[in-house]
């Protein structure tokens, strides 16, 4: 037995997650404690979901990171979150010992995807909604598929499960380009060996590790190379960064969108109260009417995505007719968590690149044409809280009615010219002819006072969107008294 090897049967090997809190780590911990293994982790802070979510499994969470619990659980295997740097109690301990350090990546592609047919789904945009409906279509057609997804698809209620095949199958995966580790600066995809692979789209985005787009495209690039030559990359036909991404494939490549020269595309669209129908364009030839619960044209797209996975991989058309209608979106997409008495919305969105709250705005004119559109925006992300996409936003917010920016996010990282100028990009959207104006401003606390600002501005029939891909420090949760039932 070599050093780092264990004797131990997988029911008995222990895997111990370093930042479990996450997502993606708190998804895979118990995909793999429903595999029979052994599963505990550390994070710093807990909270609802995931903490709930945890708990619901059983898994053994620890708070706060210390040595004694590390070496209490005897981990063969420690799984370090990309949140963790150099510093971290628990990290050091385990590079002092020589214990076995391995990537939430590694894990997946080791101990989940295995010897399955590996689906990645990638792109700057639209890949958590594109691996939900690629996994439930594998679903509906009982391929019983595994799956790992950046968030909690309602078909499943989970992000993440074992393939249910011992052998073979399918595993989907959304294949993040952000870096893997403190150790491992590749994007996620690279890891995940695609025999299928999806590419969306390609923006600047993660301007906290990436200095370019070249840079990211070189990403792209490099998972592209890793396809087999009896694999499959589909790209999005309207979108030319894509497109280069793809052209130097040794795979076959097909292409999906909006533009009927592309292998995969839609015809006859039609918007209707509860989703999109359509005619499904196989080479620009009618191939089988179809209906999505689903809104907005970048989610057509990603249901023509979903759609060439599924009929590449052998599943009939009238099976994922049928699976479409019966699908439900992933949490935190055009989710409505509330209504008010007199009829009014509150929805929930993860948009906060101004190419996807530019996207859903649109989608949401498109769903609610009679209702105004009261637009509050978070900068929280490593992007969105720095000037780099200023005058996109102020382009971004033409379909909201109305608009509250709220406050940069941990705005103290940055020099004044470096952070998003919220007071600003209000006076721009001002200026084309949309009420704006910036949060945290004036005598009330933050964030109570867009609370007050849409008690006062809320009439009947208004539909009330949080963007952001955090929590808006807590502005969802003072609002759920004011939009107190999940009815639509």
């Amino acid at each position: 037995m070599t050093p780092g090897q264990t004797s131990r049967t997988m029911d008995t090997t222990s895997i111990y997650f370093i930042g479990i809190g996450g997502t993606a780590m708190a998804s895979v911990a118990v995909a793999l404690a429903s595999k029979g293994y052994r599963v505990s982790g550390s994070d710093m802070k807990l909270y609802p979901p995931m903490s709930d979510f945890l708990a619901a499994h059983r898994i053994d969470v620890h708070e706060g990171f210390n040595p004694a619990t590390l070496l209490a659980c005897e981990p063969d295997m420690v799984v370090v979150g990309n949140a963790v740097s150099r510093g971290n109690p628990e990290l050091e301990e385990a590079l002092n010992r020589h214990m076995r350090l391995v990537t939430m990546p590694d894990v997946v592609r080791e101990l989940l995807i295995g010897d399955a047919t590996s689906i990645v789904i990638t792109g700057t945009h639209g890949k958590t909604t594109t691996t939900s409906l690629a996994a439930w279509l594998f679903d509906h057609a009982g391929l019983h598929p595994g799956f790992l997804i950046g968030g909690i698809a309602e078909n499943f209620n989970t992000g993440c499960r074992p393939n249910g095949n011992e052998h073979g199958g399918y595993f989907i995966t959304e294949g993040d380009e952000y870096d893997t580790a403190f150790s491992d600066k590749r994007s996620k995809f690279i890891l995940y060996r695609p025999d299928i692979a999806v590419i969306n789209n390609i923006e600047f985005d993660h301007a906290d590790i990436f200095d370019s787009l070249a840079s990211i495209q070189r990403s792209f690039r490099q998972m592209v190379n890793l396809i087999p030559s009896n694999g499959l990359l589909l790209c999005n036909s309207d979108d030319q960064n894509a497109l280069d991404a793809a052209s130097n494939a040794f795979c076959r490549v097909e292409r999906f969108g909006m533009n009927n020269e592309a292998e995969w595309s839609a015809g006859n669209i039609a918007t209707e109260p509860d989703g999109m129908s359509f005619t499904l364009l196989t080479n620009g030839k009618p191939a089988h009417r179809m209906k999505v619960p689903l809104f907005g044209e970048h989610n057509l797209r990603n249901t023509l995505a979903a759609i060439a996975v599924a009929r590449n991989s052998g599943i009939t058309i009238e099976l994922i007719a049928e699976a479409l209608m019966l699908f439900r979106g992933p949490k935190r997409r055009m989710e409505i968590i509330g209504a008010s008495d007199k009829g009014a919305l509150l929805i929930d969105d993860f948009a906060h690149h101004p190419t996807a709250v530019r996207a859903t705005l649109r989608a949401l004119k498109e769903r609610y044409p009679e209702r105004r559109i009261l637009a509050c925006f978070e900068p929280r992300s490593n992007t969105s809280t720095r000037s780099i996409f200023q005058a996109e936003y102020a382009d971004a917010f033409s379909d909201a009615d109305k608009v509250v920016i709220g406050n940069v996010h941990r705005a103290e990282r940055y020099g004044d010219k470096e952070a998003l100028d919220t007071g600003k990009l209000a006076r721009d959207l001002q200026k084309r002819g949309t009420e704006a104006w910036a949060a945290g401003t004036g005598q009330e606390p933050y964030p109570n006072d867009i609370a007050t600002w849409i008690e006062q501005t809320l009439r009947p029939q208004d539909v009330v969107i949080l963007l952001s891909n955090g929590d808006f420090s807590g502005l969802k949760t003072i609002l759920t008294q004011t939009f107190p039932k999940k009815d639509e």
